[in-house]
């Protein structure tokens, strides 16, 4: 037991008053005895002892409740479990990604953890809060109230890490008590890493009770068609594995089809037909399930021809203009000797193609072309000046030659994952038949590997840029050298090269994605882009590159749907926006990351025990009452007892 006020206790030396009283009232008198009273000896002498116990009992009491008034002024307590940590700092972090949509016991899980806390955090506590979108330091449940009854779900999925190094790196003598409520969906070990050991981190994991969902996970073509896109859309469901879904798909707002799918397994794909034009569509199905991901919206831009040039010599060029037909390409060859640099900047891929020497002009030329949003090319000569080459690919992919070797090789393995070929294999090739070369340069390089000879080593590296992409060849093509030209893996490479960073294909962004965006836009000095629908508008991010408009959109727009690109008011192009699907996924919850963590059921369980825990025992108010107790007692003694 301690005393808040321990210097009042001197004045115990009080007590000595009453007793010094008591003992002057016992003092001692001489006995005489009278003859006619002598038959009342008996009594007297009883009389006498009740008062003696009286007298003693009173002086107890007097005593007792002199002692229990001063104890009580001195304020004693028994000090609380957890009086160190008394002083930590409250950090609240509450997740608010579309996963939270999901229902409860009690509604949605967002909306009652919002009212937990605003029913449980006392008003004068001061604390931080910290959502996917929102933060607001050093606050009280009266001043974010109206903020937190309206807080939206955030289309950016829950980073605990992120939010953990803000907590981190909010500065503080104090420790910190951390309280994170999210349903755990893509929660990972590894994120929860920064959590200090002197901090207190508390976890509430809220439950949803229905499990069924289907969701649209993405859309893509199939093929294209003279006058149609054959389109398919991919389905994904969790829970009841017999679920039923309407599934439409809208140009605009006008409805292009509808049907019902049934699924017999977790995923399903969904053929459609749509008419070769601009598209601004969406995909729509219905389902008790979340609500954030039965919508899919998509984009497909008038078709627009991509200008390639070659840089070589004719007769080596000419399988070039197999590949790049005039229905989808606006192709041309040129010599060296009577390249127009000018073009150059013009154009949306160059093939350099066994040219022996790269002129230093023609070097800075390229590398401007390729740093502004360019495909290159490079096949390389036989006869190249492998130290000129070199100091070039240096320059715009880190890529080097080693000196020409005359050994035939075969080409017998495709990098699948490679960006190259995303969407272009159905299934794995086996047993096609290899390609081969008949002298090679050897590549040195860390970047990804396209086609590999038998021996591992590089046929076709590719540096994949956001904007850009650089794809150096091994060997040169020509037929004396190589049968790749005879080979079916040389249309969709090229192809594919060429194409990189076009709009050509279905434009499907995921909100919160940060790879960049080219438009061919030119603006003036202080123009600038603007996008948006009837709902929102934003300026995005964005870098004029001669002809074209880098965009970068980082966490917006901020709901999901089809926009539009404005200069001023006038409307450049169409371009679609969706949420990350990650949060439809109930089955990526990772409790199991928690192991080692404190886990509590709610924030009024997590709020009491840090109560208890941390609040001294007052106990004066005992002495209060033990005060009166025995004044009672003394007012009783004098009373009754005779």
């Amino acid at each position: 037991m301690q005393f808040k006020h321990p210097e009042l206790l001197y004045f115990l030396f009080l007590l000595i008053v009453p007793i010094l009283v008591h003992l002057f009232q016992l003092r001692r008198f001489k006995k005489e005895y009278f003859t006619n009273v002598r038959f009342l000896k008996a009594l007297t002498i009883q009389t006498r002892k009740s008062a003696t116990i009286k007298k003693w009992l009173l002086l107890a009491t007097r005593l007792l409740l002199l002692a229990s008034i001063i104890i009580a002024f001195a304020q004693p307590f028994f000090e609380a479990t957890d009086s160190k940590n008394n002083s930590n700092e409250l950090y609240v972090i509450l997740d608010n990604s579309l996963s939270m949509q999901a229902k409860g016991q009690k509604g949605e899980l967002l909306k009652r953890a919002v009212q937990e806390l605003l029913e449980n955090i006392p008003e004068e506590i001061t604390f931080s809060l910290l959502t996917n979108s929102e933060t607001f330091w050093n606050t009280s449940k009266k001043e974010i109230q109206s903020e937190l009854q309206n807080l939206d779900y955030s289309a950016i999925p829950f980073q605990a890490e992120s939010l953990l190094t803000q907590v981190q790196a909010h500065k503080s003598v104090y420790k910190k008590d951390i309280i994170i409520i999210t349903d755990a969906i893509g929660l990972e070990k590894k994120q929860l890493q920064i959590i200090k050991k002197e901090d207190n981190a508390y976890f509430i994991v809220p439950k949803a009770e229905q499990k069924n969902n289907i969701a649209i996970d993405s859309v893509y073509i199939e093929e294209t068609l003279e006058n149609f896109y054959d389109i398919r859309v991919r389905l994904t469901s969790q829970g009841d594995p017999n679920q039923k879904s309407s599934i439409a798909i809208y140009n605009g707002t006008k409805l292009i089809a509808k049907t019902v799918v049934t699924f017999e397994q977790n995923k399903k794909t969904i053929p459609f037909t749509i008419p070769k034009q601009d598209f601004h569509g969406k995909v729509s199905i219905e389902d008790n399930g979340l609500a954030f991901d039965n919508d899919y919206f998509f984009t497909i831009l008038q078709p627009k021809k991509n200008a390639v040039l070659s840089i070589g010599a004719l007769e080596k060029s000419n399988f070039l203009s197999r590949i790049y037909t005039a229905d989808e390409f606006s192709y041309r060859n040129s010599l060296l000797s009577s390249l127009d640099y000018n073009s150059i900047e013009k154009q949306d891929a160059i093939v350099l193609n066994e040219i022996e020497t790269i002129p230093t002009a023609l070097q800075t030329t390229l590398k401007s072309f390729v740093q502004k949003g360019g495909n290159l090319i490079v096949i390389p000569a036989a006869t190249a000046a492998i130290g000129n080459i070199n100091d070039f690919l240096k320059l715009i992919g880190n890529i080097q030659l080693q000196p020409l070797a005359k050994v035939e090789k075969q080409i017998t393995k495709i990098n699948y994952g490679h960006p190259l070929f995303t969407s272009v294999f159905e299934g794995k090739v086996s047993n096609f038949q290899y390609p081969k070369t008949n002298t090679n340069f050897e590549i040195v390089s860390g970047n990804s590997i396209a086609f590999y000879y038998q021996d591992g080593s590089s046929f076709l590296t590719s540096v994949i840029n956001p904007t850009n992409s650089v794809s150096v060849f091994s060997a040169p093509l020509n037929s004396s050298n190589s049968n790749f030209q005879q080979s079916p893996l040389i249309v969709p490479a090229f192809y594919k090269m060429a194409t990189m960073h076009g709009n050509n294909a279905i434009n499907a962004r995921i909100i919160g994605d940060s790879e960049p965006y080219l438009i061919e836009a030119e603006l003036s000095k202080d123009a600038i882009l603007s996008v948006g629908n009837k709902g929102e508008e934003f300026i995005p991010t964005q870098q004029a590159i001669n002809d074209k408009v880098k965009l970068t959109f980082n966490e917006y727009p901020n709901k999901a749907g089809n926009f539009e690109i404005y200069s001023k008011k006038t409307p450049l192009e169409n371009i679609s926006f969706n949420y990350n699907r990650t949060e439809s996924q109930y089955t990526t919850a990772n409790e199991a990351s928690l192991d080692g963590y404190k886990t509590v059921e709610s924030i009024s369980a997590v709020i009491s025990q840090l109560q208890t825990d941390r609040t001294d025992s007052v106990i004066w108010k005992w002495f209060v009452i033990f005060a009166l107790l025995f004044l009672l007692l003394e007012m009783a003694i004098i009373r009754f007892l005779k």
